[in-house]
């Protein structure tokens, strides 16, 4: 697993925090046999590490009625890269920008508030982006497994 990298405790702080952020030191150091001094410690640590970047509020679009969730995979001209991205980065309806390994140079996550707002998204955005040699769209059905409080 992905904490593996820590030790037992901090594990233990980490998946606890994953599962509600909200709980209090008192009630983490309830169920790890430390203080809530300690607690407080090893939290502050791991944020000074970068191990904990944020503490936020995890929506689920497809909750919300006629949000859809799309993946796109782009390859680009490498003149061009950093131009995409830019433009990808200031659009609202972007929440994730990934840059990866192999035929598509980048994997980027959207969101829209239903049809018609994915389908001018793809094409005000999508299909004017510079130097684009292929890009695919597959809409998100349903969530079958998806980890909390990891950013990859």
């Amino acid at each position: 697993m992905f904490l593996s990298g820590l030790d037992d405790l901090d594990q233990k702080i980490l998946t606890l925090l994953i599962e509600n952020a909200r709980l209090s030191y008192s009630d983490i150091g309830e169920k790890t046999g430390i203080s809530r001094v300690a607690v407080k410690a090893r939290i502050s640590a791991l944020e000074d590490k970068g191990i904990i970047e944020e503490y936020t509020t995890v929506i689920n679009p497809q909750k919300i009625s006629g949000a859809v969730s799309c993946y796109f995979e782009i390859e680009t001209e490498p003149a061009c890269l950093q131009d995409v991205i830019d433009r990808l980065n200031g659009n609202e309806s972007i929440t994730q920008i990934y840059r990866v390994t192999g035929r598509s140079k980048l994997h980027v996550h959207a969101v829209a508030a239903g049809q018609e707002e994915m389908e001018r998204l793809i094409r005000q955005e999508m299909d004017t982006l510079p130097g684009i040699l292929n890009i695919t769209c597959d809409t998100i059905l349903s969530r079958i497994k998806d980890i909390k409080g990891l950013r990859l």
